[in-house]
């Protein structure tokens, strides 16, 4: 069984590794591999038959599936909008200041850079009027990279002067001192709904649950088995780093995991899945709103508990 997800050193998605790299998946009956494919090459790997999972942003389904047709949401990795905006930190910004990004060089992956200019534009910024340039991060499509390693590497190079990424590139900055985190949306910073555009999920399609349930279901069950684990444990979050992850992300990955427990539950709320299609139809990637059961394949909800 394959997962494909966008980015591997990365606390967002980070269940899904400690599932297979803890054996749980093995333990359900899967024979399950997670392996690095760039946001669209994932999703559309997954329209096309070649992968039979997705781990990544609830939102980039949307790449492949329009309107939601042919894919569902089978439970959540972590909660809430997993990326931080982080800043230099000679900058003079204050926590929760989205207004400082003007006149900067920001590094935005593509698909998590539609999240950040959702967040701009809900705070009254626009980049061309506010000379804000957005771009890619040198290095960051190498093979194997990780975008907020090599985004936290880049600023330290000055060769951005902020990054929107994941905490684990984030924390890397700050602990460089580097970098300093000025808005993490999950925890409160910037407007309103801004925590809440997408998550981070795992996602499959109609045909595989249609053809065979107790595959998915036992996806599902592993997931959430993780969660627990870490949950319990965090350290445990250590043995899986060093054997996926690069040595400096992998010695702190642990503190991450707990810092972000509360967001490890694997619910699918209504209201998460509202608030996220909103966000989907503001930035053109939705036409019109869809049922929770159009999206949230809700025969495994029971699962989830």
């Amino acid at each position: 069984m394959k997962i494909a997800t966008p980015d591997l050193v990365t606390n967002s998605y980070f269940p899904t590794l400690a599932a297979e790299e803890l054996g749980l998946f093995r333990e359900e009956g899967l024979d399950a591999h997670v392996e690095l494919l760039p946001s669209l090459e994932a999703v559309n790997s997954l329209r096309d038959g070649a992968v039979d999972f997705v781990a990544g942003g609830a939102h980039t389904m949307l790449l492949a599936f329009p309107q939601w047709h042919g894919a569902k949401l089978v439970v959540t990795l972590s909660q809430g909008t997993p990326w931080l905006l982080v800043l230099r930190a000679d900058l003079p910004a204050r926590r929760g200041d989205v207004a400082a990004v003007k006149g900067l060089r920001i590094g935005a992956a593509a698909g998590p850079d539609r999240a950040f200019l959702r967040l701009l534009a809900e705070s009254g910024i626009d980049p061309t009027r506010d000379g804000i340039t957005i771009g890619p991060v040198p290095g960051a499509h190498a093979p194997g990279a990780s975008f907020g390693v090599a985004a936290a590497d880049a600023l330290e190079r000055r060769e951005v002067d902020g990054f929107w990424a994941n905490a684990l590139g984030s924390e890397t900055a700050v602990r460089r001192g580097v970098g300093k985190i000025v808005a993490d949306v999950r925890r409160g910073d910037g407007p309103p709904d801004a925590g809440r555009y997408t998550f981070a999920a795992l996602a499959t399609t109609d045909a595989l649950i249609a053809r065979d349930p107790d595959r998915v279901a036992a996806a599902v069950r592993a997931i959430v088995r993780a969660q627990g684990v870490l949950k319990k444990d965090p350290s445990r979050a250590t043995e899986v780093g060093r054997r996926r992850f690069p040595p400096a992300s992998a010695e702190i990955i642990a503190s991450l995991v707990e810092r972000d427990l509360p967001f490890y539950e694997p619910a699918i709320s209504e209201g998460a899945v509202t608030t996220m299609n909103r966000f989907a139809q503001a930035i053109g990637m939705l036409a019109a709103p869809v049922p929770y059961e159009d999206v949230v394949a809700t025969r495994f909800r029971d699962l989830w508990t």
